[in-house]
């Protein structure tokens, strides 16, 4: 569960409730968002966004909205009471817990966290409170799957294994460990446990409501719940999981409607959630990023030079489940944007990437980018071939074409590097990836034999590619194993960590629509963040052209 530092969205359009093609589907009496937002995100819910909007100024609702289908197969739609998994923004939640335990005097924030915790062994017990919130302990590595049953003392201990990539407080290195050691500081000095101390206390809104729950697990976020779709359109976990959940708990785990998250950022903020005092901590830049971002007490605090205004953010989603979620704070408009998102092509924090200049600075919001008309694709699906050995699978649904490269020539040339992305950060994140997938770490050592447990022995790996998400890059590996040829790719830190990872993976794909020339197509992108390619098709041959340049697959068979 990672946090991004930017902001991404998602989907499928509704006709529910009354509402027309690219409406906001609304519940009975709930006030109904800005006509002009409401019809700028329609638009977006158009090309593909699905899911909920939820904007508040000074406590009052601007927007509070849903697009798409929360369940696809049963024609359900997304509305405002629709309960989606945060993510990673659970640590926003998880920090305002331990600003509360210390505004009780229950804690200081420069406690060392092996004082408070006892057992706990290894290096990170000499980490404070304070770098664990600002992700600057050192800790490195996981400690367990989200899914994985991991009781407390479990998780303690397999914490209490790991190691330090630097000594607290000389660097940065985001870690999910780290907000689970912060849970169970909750879970022993809360006297309540952390589940009941945060539904009960940290999650009440002023007036009583609680703002959410768990996705797995009690108590449970109360609502509707939407399916989320992965990458290949598959449903994503929809709860269920029995348990114990030390594997995700304090990092992740959480689930929320939109309104109900944009009242507690709200709230928070605003020194209902914590003290004034705390609040303000929790505002405050506490670790430089670089690129005019700071990391605060679960947040990311940005300056001026991106939007024009001071904000905070918080994202969190992927993973199993396919849900999306963002929220901002705008201190100088006490506003709150929380969005969340339940399908792949559009996800929340592009959208919110894609209209939040305008949003800020109070102008219009910008309309997505519009496909030429289609042509006839069947022409164009089949396979191609690079002279290298790569290849490219074309196939062709509902206007558009799907392009899946096989092969590190193919994906470099469908997925080139980002911008700012180096050919040398590349190739150090690859390394670190075979570092790691051949045992040479110590949390190498477990995803091998987490490999081998599930695909017999490995008796060989090559690369198949690298493509890259913004700063983030996912590098994709073939597994030669007892049961034959796996796909997989990994995300990992700059300490070798796993931050994400697929086993088994599809293919890195692309879909394209027509961008106006006969043969020319574009990805299917309306924020215009993905990457900058053109792939044309003239006989039997297709030419994927980027700023790396152009190459010419020949189509097989």
């Amino acid at each position: 569960m990672g946090l991004s530092a930017g902001l991404t969205v998602a989907a499928l359009l509704t006709t529910a409730c009354g509402a027309g093609p690219g409406r906001a589907a609304r519940t009975p009496g709930a006030p109904a968002c800005d006509p002009a937002l409401d019809r700028a995100f329609g638009a977006w819910a158009d090309t593909g966004f699905s899911g909920s909007v939820a904007i508040l100024r000074d406590g009052a609702f601007e927007c509070r909205a849903a697009y798409g289908m929360a369940d696809a197969g049963a024609r359900r739609p997304n509305t405002p009471g629709t309960v989606f998994s945060i993510g990673s923004v659970t640590k926003t939640v998880t920090a305002a817990a331990i600003l509360r335990l210390a505004d009780e005097g229950k804690l200081s924030l420069d406690d060392r966290v092996g004082a408070i915790l006892p057992r706990l062994r290894g290096p990170v017990a000499g980490a404070t409170v304070r770098q664990l919130l600002l992700h600057t302990s050192g800790l490195t590595g996981t400690h367990g799957g989200d899914y994985e049953p991991l009781s407390p003392g479990a998780a303690l201990a397999a914490i209490g294994r790991l190691k330090l990539a630097f000594p607290p407080g000389a660097g940065h290195v985001y870690s999910n460990a780290g907000y689970t050691l912060l849970a169970l500081v909750v879970e022993r000095l809360s006297g309540r446990g952390y589940r009941d101390y945060v539904s009960s206390t940290v999650l009440r809104l002023p007036g009583g409501r609680v703002a959410g729950g768990f996705w797995d697990g009690h108590p449970a976020a109360p609502g509707p719940r939407a399916v989320g779709y992965l990458d290949d359109g598959e449903p994503g976990h929809q709860g269920g999981f029995a348990g114990p959940y030390w594997g995700v708990e304090g990092n992740g785990g959480l689930a929320m409607t939109m309104p109900g998250l944009a009242e507690w950022t709200h709230a928070l903020f605003t020194g209902r959630v914590v003290t004034p005092a705390s609040a303000e901590l929790a505002a405050r830049p506490g670790w430089p990023l670089g690129d005019g971002r700071s990391e605060t007490p679960g947040w990311v605090a940005f300056d001026r030079s991106l939007y024009g205004e001071r904000f905070l953010s918080a994202a969190g989603g992927g993973g199993d489940v396919g849900h999306n979620a963002v929220v901002a704070w705008v201190p100088a408009q006490r506003r709150v944007v929380a969005i969340a998102s339940n399908t792949a092509k559009l996800p929340a924090e592009a959208l919110l990437r894609a209209v939040g200049p305008a949003l800020l600075a109070g102008r219009p919001l910008p309309a997505p980018s519009a496909a030429a008309p289609a042509g006839d694709l069947a022409a164009m699906v089949g396979t191609y071939r690079l002279e290298r050995g790569g290849g490219f699978e074309v196939s062709a649904e509902r206007g558009r074409l799907t392009v899946s490269a096989t092969g590190a020539d193919a994906v470099r040339a469908l997925a080139p590097p980002g911008a700012g992305v180096t050919e040398a950060a590349l190739g150090a994140h690859e390394q670190r990836v075979l570092t790691l997938l051949n045992g040479q770490t110590q949390e190498g050592r477990r995803e091998r034999a987490a490999l081998e447990k599930a695909f017999g022995a490995v008796s060989g790996l090559t690369l198949a590619g690298t493509v890259t998400k913004g700063a983030d890059a996912r590098t994709y590996v073939t597994l030669v194993t007892g049961k034959g040829p796996v796909l997989a790719w990994y995300a990992v830190n700059e300490q070798g960590g796993v931050m994400a990872a697929e086993v088994p993976a599809k293919p890195p794909a692309l879909t394209l629509v027509p961008s106006g020339g006969a043969g020319r197509f574009r990805p299917d992108d309306p924020t215009g963040s993905g990457p900058r390619v053109e792939v044309a098709f003239e006989g039997r041959r297709m030419t994927v052209t980027s700023g790396l340049g152009a190459v010419t697959a020949e189509r097989s068979g």
